[in-house]
């Protein structure tokens, strides 16, 4: 069957190579038994490809399912699935037969295939490579012959490798994979699928389908569409319905277009009393937290040292507090009385006294602004604060533990 009569007849908008690609694969596949994996990200219609599959197949005249296996709660996916005895656990007060019993001699689809339990991953195996199951609660094993066809919009070998799914059925699902392609990825195909939409809303409604002038088309295309398909549609159908003028300018499209969708960084979301949390699991914010606590530092510093230039005898007072602190974080170190040694001393006060005991000009020189290297000073005070104890110590320097273990690797850290 040629590809754009299969587009024609399933509703497939799009000339794009991959998506090309995909449907040839998917026609090419559909009269075979085998398993088929079509994967890709949420909203670009793989529930469609399934379809396709088992419309072209020897078994298009038996039964068809679809299962989203994310929204059957673990307890139960089993007892839907596979079917389960009367008595088998609470509630079963009756036999009842699972997916692959009444869809015998027909084809499954499974969406968010990543999300299936282990146990019922086991189960599901058995079927793919014995056409074997048995029910809930039930010794006997039952006979199958059930093509299945498995979606998801997951990494799985990622998952496989964080031991969430079984290699051995990835392998076994994954004997065609089918990607298809997102949105943004077709971007020829965005201004079709939108007049698409538009005109269908138009003849639901019996009214003017409406139209987009060029500056309104490149921004639709140039948008990144993390909803893909789906969320184009919902875009088509609420400008036919809010929008005064048939013909929408860039203006008036851009009140539809959410802002700021290139921007996929963490962001720092507000307690309840208003407040941003300690926790800042972007680096950028870290860097940012550093360098005006470190400004607020110095100034403080400064004013410290103007002080004691007016009073020296402030100056035991201030080394007597700063031993102490320093006692604290490293309690193994001696901190001896007087003035503060070089070692440890701040940055050195320049006075300018022109000969005589009055001072008329003082310079502060300024310490080393580097976040670098403050970063890497205040997480080694912090660890010895805290006696090495990096959960302790990361809450303290307010990132997260995973952050505080790969800045110990960054900057050679033993703590």
């Amino acid at each position: 069957m040629e590809l754009q009569s299969i587009k024609n007849r399933f509703g497939i908008i799009g000339n794009a190579t991959e998506l090309n690609y995909a449907l040839t694969v998917a026609t090419q596949v559909a009269n075979t038994d085998l398993t088929v994996l079509i994967f890709g990200e949420s909203g670009v219609g793989k529930e469609a490809f399934s379809h396709i599959i088992h419309s072209l197949s020897a078994r298009k005249h038996n039964p068809f399912i679809a299962v989203n296996c994310g929204a059957i709660p673990e307890g139960t996916i089993d007892s839907e699935l596979f079917g389960h005895e009367k008595g088998s656990f609470t509630g079963a007060v009756d036999s009842r037969k699972g997916y692959f019993e009444t869809v015998n001699g027909g084809t499954i689809f499974l969406d968010e295939i990543g999300e299936l339990p282990l146990g019922t991953q086991a189960r599901l195996l058995r079927v793919l490579e014995a056409g074997e199951f048995i029910r809930v609660g039930s010794s006997k094993v039952q006979k199958t012959d059930v093509r299945v066809i498995a979606a998801t919009n997951k990494d799985l070998l990622q998952l496989t490798d964080r031991g969430k799914f079984r290699e051995d059925l990835y392998y076994r699902l994954s004997t065609v994979p089918i990607r298809v392609p997102s949105l943004r990825d077709r971007k020829e195909d965005i201004p079709l699928l939108f007049r698409k939409f538009a005109v269908d809303f138009a003849e639901r409604y019996k009214t003017s389908p409406v139209q987009l002038d060029e500056d309104a088309k490149n921004l639709l295309i140039n948008y990144s569409w993390p909803g893909n398909v789906r969320e184009l549609k919902n875009i088509a159908e609420q400008i036919s319905v809010l929008s005064e003028d048939k013909l929408i300018s860039m203006s008036q499209l851009s009140r539809f277009i959410p802002e700021n969708t290139g921007n996929r960084l963490p962001m720092v979301v507000p307690t309840a009393n208003g407040h941003a949390p300690n926790d800042f699991s972007n680096e950028r914010e870290i860097l940012y937290k550093l360098f005006f606590d470190m400004k607020k530092d110095v100034t403080e510093l400064k004013k410290m040292f103007l002080e004691i230039l007016k009073n020296p005898a402030l100056a035991a007072d201030t080394h007597n507090a700063f031993a102490h602190e320093m006692k604290e974080l490293n309690p193994q170190e001696h901190y001896g009385s007087g003035m503060p040694s070089s070692q440890y001393s701040a940055q050195p006060v320049v006075i300018h006294n022109n000969g005589n005991n009055n001072i008329h000009q003082h310079e502060v020189v300024e310490e080393s602004l580097s976040i670098v290297d403050k970063e890497k000073e205040l997480i080694v005070k912090a660890l010895k604060k805290h006696k090495g104890k990096r959960k302790d110590a990361s809450s303290d320097l307010g990132i997260s533990e995973r952050t505080l273990y790969r800045k110990l690797k960054e900057y050679d850290i033993n703590d």
